[in-house]
């Protein structure tokens, strides 16, 4: 049996807790900013957790991450 293949894109943009969880970076935050409110800019820049409904998927897709 060969070995997996890691997604090289979902690996840039997901990173592992120390529990197992998937944290993801918000999206909206690259441009047209200046009729975004200051407190929607600041809550986008935040990472947060994957749902929990694409959890199974992208473990898939991360096999060793």
């Amino acid at each position: 049996m060969p070995k997996m293949k890691t997604s090289r894109a979902a690996a840039k943009r997901f990173k592992v807790t120390g529990t197992g969880k998937l944290v993801r970076h918000k999206a909206y935050k690259s441009h047209i900013l200046t009729k975004k409110t200051t407190k929607r800019k600041r809550n986008l820049r935040k990472a947060t957790l994957l749902d929990e409904s694409n959890v199974r998927n992208m473990k898939k897709v991360l096999p060793y991450i």
